[in-house]
């Protein structure tokens, strides 16, 4: 069960943009839930240039067959060229909590 689930995490210079589409993931089951995390300060390299910028984060538990459409929305939706999508194992949790989150989400 372990290997189905996954966190997913999303970044965006637009907090309530982020938190409507945790909203729409959760939804259309595409997500158990999201953690909205509203001040990050994210500091990267972007076309030669150094940028120190305040972001939002999410952190969304899902199955990881799920991953492929989120990032697909992600892409589609967002007002980056290149968001941030990226998904991370679950190696261990609560096994009524995994349970959960398999049973909030799709299985496509």
């Amino acid at each position: 069960m372990n290997d189905e689930v996954c966190e997913v995490v999303i970044t965006s210079d637009n907090p309530d943009w982020l938190i409507q589409f945790t909203r729409t993931l959760v939804e259309q089951r595409l997500a158990a839930c999201g953690h909205n995390i509203t001040a990050i300060r994210s500091i990267y390299r972007w076309q030669d240039s150094i940028n120190d910028s305040q972001e939002a984060r999410v952190a969304l538990h899902t199955r990881r067959p799920l991953v492929t459409r989120i990032t697909e929305l992600a892409n589609a939706e967002h007002a980056y060229d290149v968001p941030c999508v990226i998904a991370l194992p679950i190696v261990a949790g609560s096994p009524a909590y995994l349970e959960w989150v398999l049973a909030e989400t799709t299985a496509e």
